[in-house]
């Protein structure tokens, strides 16, 4: 191919129809006849609801139905338990029970959404209420279980003779010990849940977002009662997912069974308020990490241990050790002890780098204390402890170039002008300081298949249903289509987002990409392998009886026997429309290796001295993700990261009422998020180093199908470790130690 468009700065397919408002999110759907539906949710943490007055809200201007606990209008169903990770353990409306504060309780239908929102507020609710299970010092407190990994998050290795992590600990000359604290964190998607669910007969079509639509479409299946071939799910542009999405929560199985029972359209959008408390949340946490090192700054002991909320309704298993003190440092002795705490509160899920991010701010800080106790610079301390292989199961990784980003990320932001001494520099008021951090983050792939067809206008379709979450996955199957046949982008059309296509990979752990992209190359080399068979078997081509062997694909066109025609021509001459082949594959990556993306941050800030206020002013971030698809999204992706590394750092907290159970601060207006003037321009290296183990084995010649991109997934990681440098930054500024996050202006004053 003359011209690839993989590396390349390259717009997003389909980024006139978002600018233009022309791409449609699930709000946007209509239907004939569409009505819609209004939640109301509960005002108590646990307890029965005793009576519903439904009466003024059924007398409202309007009003088609109002569904109030327990409704047997509403027949929803338990799951398989496969999916109890993807579905509440209860199902909504079907008994009195209040499992947290904010759970759906009754619905309103009605003809217009105002006529609905208004009628809802018309509902009321009496309740036996009981103390809920709101903190972390409650019981019961339980082992946490396997990590997403599949694998033990509770790990204790130890060197010959060594009795103990608490022995290993004191044998160190230098021993540093912290307690970190995290609240309760949001998603906070731009694009709030919507549902809009429409039957034809017994076959339900939903429009709503979803970040794993096979399942999402399974387990609306079963909370349905109908087979998984009698629910199509439509998810093409999602306004933002972070993990809020990967959950089928209780609103659209209500707004599709209330479809069927009033026999017309149901459209669905939850209040920004309710998205806080009805699609997840990262739980809040408590973490211990104990290093003990020599007086150089070489580790001789790890110890991560952590108590994490988990919902009684469903919890995601964060394992904060989990890919961070585990993976990142060498050291002959390493403990990692997560433990859940079953709590009464709304249900909790995964959120963007969701075991990382907070593992990584509580081990990279307890690194930077390290680095101020032996006296050693934070990079060369990482150096010094740098590994090669898994410290828990000794591979090797498929590629890791982390002490380039630390080299080429310390370049690049001036590391060596960094002051050693807290309040060394001084602009006027403010105090200035530098600071860093590791990044690491799994790569695993998942089970996916992909569809390639060629079409009698020299154009290809390339088709998968994996979703994209405005991380760029239309544009990233419009590439890999595009490199793969050896055509130009714009003849490549990409189909995603919809459940009638071949299954997608899931949206989820930075893993889309390097689930996908090895598959797209399969499909093309199958695809041109049935091109070649029809163009030797079929009496109207001009290679009729050759020997398909003979015949020679590039650049979409097929030469042989001195003759040399375009895909596109071939299949006008013989009168096919097209051409088409499907390839698929498992999960899992080839055996012997550890696979992760690393990277390195450094991040400048400055606090003002009087106030305690901190502003972010610059930030550099070094990342090793493999072989880059569009260089651009992915850029954008890892800015995107530490954006929400700065949040985590600075801004982002919902206080959590221990008496009731509420989350007070559920508006967009309490819930702190960065905004333009708290982010600076934001230097980001890819070093484009091609993984040659993940995806199969690298090349870039021979026939198409024969060669791996070595890409890695990439939309996690800058959110990993960003926030331990922004708090590095303010120790190094201030003087002053925060561990608990967010770091505002009173623990600086």
């Amino acid at each position: 191919m003359t011209y690839s468009p993989v590396g390349r700065e390259t717009d997003r397919v389909d980024g006139r129809l978002k600018v233009t408002g022309a791409a449609r999110y699930s709000a946007d759907y209509r239907a004939p006849g569409m009505v819609y539906a209004h939640v109301v949710t509960s005002t108590i943490g646990k307890g029965t609801v005793t009576r519903i007055d439904t009466a003024a809200a059924l007398a409202s201007p309007g009003v088609l139905r109002v569904y109030a606990a327990p409704d047997p209008r509403l027949r929803l169903y338990p799951v398989a338990p496969q999916f109890r990770n993807f579905v509440e353990n209860y199902a909504p409306l079907q008994d009195a029970d209040v499992r947290f504060h904010g759970q759906i309780i009754a619905m309103v239908v009605a003809e217009s959404v105002e006529q609905a929102r208004d009628a809802a507020a018309l509902v009321t609710a009496t309740y036996a209420a009981q103390p809920p299970r709101t903190s972390l010092a409650d019981e019961p407190r339980v082992p946490s279980g396997p990590t997403v990994s599949g694998t033990s998050g509770d790990i204790t290795i130890l060197a010959p003779g060594v009795e103990s992590i608490d022995a290993a600990l004191a044998a160190g000359d230098v021993v540093v010990e912290a307690e970190f604290h995290q609240p309760v964190q949001h998603h906070v998607a731009m694009e709030p849940h919507a549902t809009l669910a429409v039957w034809e007969g017994d076959v339900v079509t939903v429009y709503s977002g979803a970040q794993i639509p096979p399942a999402y479409a399974l387990g609306m299946s079963q909370r349905l009662g109908v087979l998984p071939q009698q629910v199509r799910l439509i998810t093409k542009y999602v306004g933002g997912g972070f993990g809020a999405r990967v959950v089928l929560w209780s609103d659209a199985p209500l707004a599709a069974v209330a479809a069927r029972e009033v026999g017309r359209p149901v459209k669905l959008v939850l209040t920004r308020e309710q998205v806080f408390t009805l699609t997840g949340h990262r739980s809040h946490l408590t973490q211990t990490v104990k290093l003990g090192a020599s007086r150089d700054g070489v580790l001789n002991a790890v110890s991560h241990e952590s108590d994490v909320e988990t919902p009684a309704v469903v919890g995601f298993n964060l394992t904060p050790a989990h890919a961070t003190s585990d993976t990142l440092y060498r050291t002959p002795n390493l403990r990692t002890n997560p433990r859940m705490v079953i709590l009464d509160l709304p249900g909790s899920r995964a959120m963007r780098a969701p075991n990382e991010a907070p593992g990584a701010f509580a081990l990279e800080t307890a690194m930077d204390e390290l680095a101020v106790a032996t006296g050693v610079d934070p990079v060369e301390l990482r150096l010094r402890n740098y590994t090669a292989v898994s410290p828990v199961t000794g591979l090797p990784w498929s590629s890791k170039h982390l002490d380039k980003c630390y080299r080429v990320g310390a370049r690049r932001f001036g590391w060596s002008r960094r002051h050693a001494t807290p309040r060394a520099r001084v602009d006027g008021q403010w105090l200035i300081g530098a600071g860093m951090a590791s990044a690491v983050y799994p790569a695993t792939r998942h089970p996916a298949s992909v569809r390639i067809r060629l079409l009698d206008d020299d154009t290809a379709v390339v088709s998968t249903a994996t979703s994209d979450l405005g991380t760029g996955g239309w544009t990233m199957v419009a590439i890999a289509g595009a490199d793969a046949l050896g055509i130009p982008l714009k003849r490549v059309t990409p189909e995603i987002g919809d459940t009638v296509l071949p299954q997608g990979a899931p949206a989820v752990g930075s893993s889309a990409t390097h689930s996908t992209v090895p598959l797209i190359v399969d499909a093309a080399r199958d695809t041109i392998a049935a091109l070649k068979q029809l163009a030797v078997t079929d009496p109207r081509s001009p290679w009729h009886g050759a020997n398909a062997e003979d015949l020679r694909y590039e650049d979409g066109r097929l030469h042989s026997r001195g003759r040399s025609m375009s895909f596109g021509r071939l299949l006008t001459v013989i009168g096919s429309r097209g051409v088409d082949a499907t390839a698929s594959a498992p999960a899992g990556a080839p055996a012997g290796y550890s696979y992760h993306s690393f990277g390195a941050h450094f991040c400048e800030v400055k606090v003002n001295r009087f106030t305690g206020e901190t502003r972010v002013t610059r930030f550099t971030t070094v990342a090793d993700v493999g072989r880059v698809i569009n260089a651009r999204a992915a850029r954008s992706q890892l800015v995107g990261g530490v954006i929400f590394g700065i949040g985590y750092a600075l801004l982002e907290e919902n206080p959590l009422e221990l008496d009731t159970g509420r989350l007070a601060g559920s508006t967009l207006a309490d819930y702190l998020v960065p905004v333009n003037a708290d982010i600076p321009d934001i230097d980001v290296h890819l070093l484009d180093r091609p993984d040659p183990v993940l995806t199969g084995p690298l090349g870039d010649g021979g026939e198409v199908g024969t060669r791996s991109l070595g890409a890695r997934g990439l939309g996690e990681i800058g959110n990993v470790g960003s926030a331990a440098a922004v708090g590095n930054a303010v120790f190094n500024a201030t003087g002053i130690r925060v561990r608990d996050v967010p770091i505002t202006l009173d623990k600086l004053l």
